[in-house]
């Protein structure tokens, strides 16, 4: 009886002095493989933590004197990123073939050393160490540089954007395929990407802007496109290579670059759930399928208001804040994600943003930050180029790092705890993507480079699908340009080109060939084109031209001037926002009128679509988006330009300067009549050979319950409305004066509502169903009396016709020289129409004078001369409707309405005369 109490008190105190609510971050439920657990099991200190890192060294030199080589072989680090700005790749035509050699020689380094462990001299030889292969990092957004990491050699994919503005989220699954293939084939094995961050509210004045780097700014198509793109990643890489979807929590809101400042994103808790969050609850809690499911996630280095509160600036980002992240990690949506062995991964801890948070007076100190990045909760720690304030570089910061670890190890259980649980799940990871740890199959043969860079089809698809007309209209585009450029045309074309990189020592490149798109040009009209014209006059210029032009400085072109005053088309090229291009575009167009008026001025954004205001826009004839400078897209650009193409995409983010606003765009068409139907279980389908039997027509008595479904209800662009859009369904007695029975709303899941009603009341009924703005379904009829079942009857109403404006920029006609042309054009048809009303008055005066009396041809002239100098100002006032009467009737047209202002002129003064006489 005694002990009994003794062991009830016991119990007692465990359970009152447990923690209530605490997240645990020690002890994930994850089941561990046996092979797995016999392999930690052996590990010493140094081996488990060397696991927790992924480090990045310099050069391609991989040999037994080398710092990457110490580091894999002596320390056992758990993965390398592979990067261009740290010079691991080499120069074209020979990238890819270094590159797999290069990643190859990685995995085979801790192989190779197997028996060969360095360490302290004992009088015993070191034991062996069993085998764990690296993770080889890489991250490869697409749109090439500053993207991509190789720039040479792989399909040319797409960026985010581009995939975003075809609204096909099977395009993003075969992106990921080509993506997922290319890489594991390298040898690449865990992949940062794809970008999971929503640009909600895209704002080009900040400088956190994210350009295309994102698949839009609607959470719904993000996680649409994040989902199927992850998918496409492990089809690809079958399932060989781990996907890490970034940037938790996400940063499309941040006030500022992340890479340069701790950034901050300034939304509440419920704002972060429904926008930020939401992409990555679909591709961990709620994914569909174990594809479509993320391995990891890259935690950035971001302050969040709706998690952290107040933001101060002693508030920590989220990636070093313990309780912050613990509270993310306790949502419903990726507890079981994450005790399922989910990693959490740091962003690059060597970063200047994180170097200036830490850095107290001129001291940095690397072993703490990767601590507290450590213990936060992050699994796998990118260390980047961090350099200790008290070390010479990298490689000696990175080996105090693992010497403070391993030491912290030994002497602090609940960190040895902490390490413990992370190694293991690091270790699954491993073993999941190779089945055994065995160094034959983590090496990939060199046959899986033969099918690299082929896929060139996919990006073609993509760029013809995704193009948008930004600005005018459709109908508008008719009006203003009637036809392509013809025979006798000169077009110049003004490219944002700059000089990029593979390494060091590399040649230079262009990221968008000043050329590139005269090239296209004239490819699309060789001799083998359907479109020939040899004798276009073509000629090309870079955004750099035109800002030394700009600022009278750097000697532009001598022919630059002469080639616009004479061109017909001026064709604009912006690759992106990165060093100020838009703000020279804007400048261009608002400052040189001279030379661009009279002209078609045509824009090509191969980047994001938002970085103009309206008045820059009314400046365009056409602007166009493409949002990735690859060369399809450069292939649909010319195309766009000769009319052999229509724009088939539509802008996934807004565009505040038109009015675009994707909130609207994507909630439901009001031009539309909601589909209703009887939601009813699926027939199967039978495979006897015997007479078909019809189906019989389902009927309905009082006490039933009827299940409706609308059919796919689309938004303003065409596709289905997101998930979660509200659908109100009615059912009303039609008998009793519309009486409503019963109301019920749902939400749509793949553009699709369902309800059900009891019928509980005889009568006729109808049942509709409403989804704001759009108002006007089916109707689905039936005559419901006591013992008589009745059939439904669909009934489709006449729908009337209704203009919603998408994009409100009015466009711009053509401007007539004569009014709007700066220089000596406009200083030569102002003299004509004063010389005009000057000849005009005094004709007057003589006939005042004649008729009537000097003074009364005084009148008479000033009546004349006022009468046509307001006809005048009509037009150099540009008031209401007189552009659109210039730009079609030109300078006859002009001094038309001036000498018939004289005419009135004229009459009024001998009206007043003949008054007064």
């Amino acid at each position: 009886m005694r002990l009994r109490r003794v062991l009830l008190a016991v119990t007692l105190s465990v359970l009152i002095l447990t923690p209530i609510g605490v997240p645990l971050q020690v002890h994930a439920q994850i089941v561990t493989p046996p092979d797995v657990r016999q392999l930690f099991d052996s590990m010493t200190p140094e081996e488990r933590v060397g696991q927790l890192f992924l480090v990045t060294f310099t050069g391609t030199d991989t040999t037994q004197q080398s710092p990457i080589y110490d580091l894999i072989a002596n320390h056992h680090i758990g993965g390398v990123v592979l990067s261009a700005g740290n010079d691991n790749f080499a120069a074209a035509p020979n990238t890819v073939t270094a590159a797999y050699q290069l990643i190859q020689s990685l995995q085979a380094i801790e192989s190779n050393s197997i028996q060969n462990l360095s360490g302290t001299p004992t009088a015993s030889p070191p034991s062996p160490h069993a085998y764990v292969p690296l993770f080889i990092v890489m991250t490869q957004d697409g749109d090439g540089s500053p993207g991509d990491q190789i720039l040479d050699g792989l399909t040319p994919l797409p960026s985010e954007m581009a995939i975003g503005a075809s609204w096909q989220p099977d395009l993003a699954n075969k992106v990921g395929m080509v993506m997922g293939q290319e890489l594991s084939s390298l040898g690449v094995n865990m992949y940062f990407g794809p970008s999971l961050d929503v640009v909600d509210s895209p704002n080009s004045s900040t400088s956190g802007d994210l350009g295309s780097s994102v698949f839009g700014g609607d959470p719904y198509w993000v996680s649409q496109m994040g989902s199927a793109y992850i998918a496409g990643l492990h089809t690809g890489s079958q399932n060989k290579m781990l996907v890490i979807a970034k940037h938790f929590p996400g940063e499309g809101s941040s006030d500022r670059p992340n890479s340069e400042e701790i950034a901050t994103v300034s939304k509440s808790l419920d704002q972060l759930k429904q926008i930020d969050l939401s992409p990555f609850f679909a591709v961990t809690g709620n994914a569909l399928s174990s594809n479509e499911t993320a391995d990891g996630l890259l935690v950035s280095h971001i302050r969040y208001q709706g998690f952290q509160g107040n933001i101060r600036a002693t508030t920590r980002p989220i990636s070093f804040d313990s309780q912050a992240l613990a509270t993310v990690l306790s949502m419903p949506q990726f507890g079981p994600w994450h005790n399922d062995g989910g990693l959490m991964v740091s962003d690059d801890l060597g970063t200047k943003a994180v170097r200036q948070f830490y850095t107290s007076g001129t001291s940095f100190p690397a072993q703490t930050v990767a601590h507290d990045a450590f213990v936060a909760g992050n699994d796998l720690l990118y260390l980047g180029n961090i350099v200790s304030s008290d070390e010479p570089n990298s490689y000696s910061t990175v080996l105090e790092i693992l010497g403070f670890f391993a030491q912290k190890y030994r002497q602090d259980p609940t960190f040895a705890q902490r390490v413990d649980s992370a190694v293991l799940r690091i270790l699954s990871q491993k073993y999941r993507l190779y089945g055994s740890l065995d160094i034959d199959n983590v090496l990939v043969p060199k046959t899986g480079l033969d099918a690299i860079g082929q896929s060139q089809s996919i990006t073609l698809d993509v760029a013809h699908r995704s193009a948008t007309l930004v600005s005018p209209g459709p109908k508008d585009l008719t009006t203003l340009i009637p036809s392509p450029p013809q025979t006798s045309d000169r077009i110049v074309f003004i490219t944002d080109s700059e000089q990029i990189k593979q390494c060091t020592a590399c040649p230079a490149q262009p990221n968008l060939d000043v050329s590139a798109l005269q090239n296209a040009v004239a490819q699309l009209l060789s001799p083998h084109g359907v479109n020939q014209s040899p004798f276009l006059r073509l000629s090309s210029y870079s955004l750099g031209d035109i800002s030394a032009l700009l600022t009278n400085s750097n000697n532009p072109p001598s022919n630059l001037e002469p080639d616009l005053s004479h061109a017909a088309w001026v064709v604009l090229a912006l690759a992106d926002a990165s060093n100020g291009q838009p703000q020279i575009i804007s400048r261009f167009l608002s400052e040189r009128q001279d030379l661009l008026s009279n002209k078609r001025v045509i824009l090509f954004s191969f980047g994001a679509p938002y970085y103009f205001d309206a008045t820059d826009i009314s400046h365009l004839t056409a602007y166009y988006a493409l949002y990735s400078k690859q060369p399809p897209f450069i292939d649909v650009a010319a195309r766009l330009l000769f009319q052999e193409l229509a724009p088939a995409g539509a802008s996934p983010v807004s565009i505040s300067a038109l009015g675009y606003d994707l909130v609207s765009i994507t909630a439901p068409d009001p031009n539309q009549i909601i589909p209703l139907t009887l939601d009813l279980p699926a027939v199967p389908v039978s495979t006897s050979v015997s007479t078909p039997v019809p189906t019989a027509v389902p009927l309905f008595s009082i006490g039933d319950t009827i299940a409706i479904r609308t059919g796919v209800i689309n938004d303003h662009n065409g596709n289905p409305v997101p998930d979660g859009t509200v659908v109100h369904f009615s059912m009303a007695l039609t008998g009793e004066g519309g009486n409503t029975l019963q109301q019920a709303d749902s939400t749509t899941t793949n553009g699709i509502a369902r309800v059900s009603f009891g019928l509980d009341k005889p009568g006729l009924l109808e049942i509709r169903a409403a989804s704001s703005p759009a108002t006007l379904s089916e109707v689905l009829q039936l005559d419901v009396s006591p013992g008589q079942p009745a059939a439904v009857t669909v009934i489709v109403p006449a729908q009337s016709t209704q203009t919603v404006v998408v994009m409100t920029a009015t466009p711009q006609p053509e401007q007539n020289p004569f009014i709007t042309r700066q220089g000596a054009p406009l200083f030569n048809a102002w003299l004509l129409i004063m010389i005009l009303l000057l000849v005009g008055a005094l004709l007057a005066f003589f006939v005042g004078a004649r008729l009537e009396s000097r003074q009364w041809g005084i009148r008479w002239g000033l009546c004349a001369l006022s009468c046509g100098l307001l006809s005048y100002n009509y037009f150099a006032l540009g008031l209401p409707g007189s552009q659109v009467f210039a730009a079609s009737n030109g300078m006859n047209g002009i001094i038309g309405v001036t000498l018939f202002g004289l005419l009135i002129g004229w009459g009024l003064g001998w009206l007043w005369s003949q008054i007064r006489s």
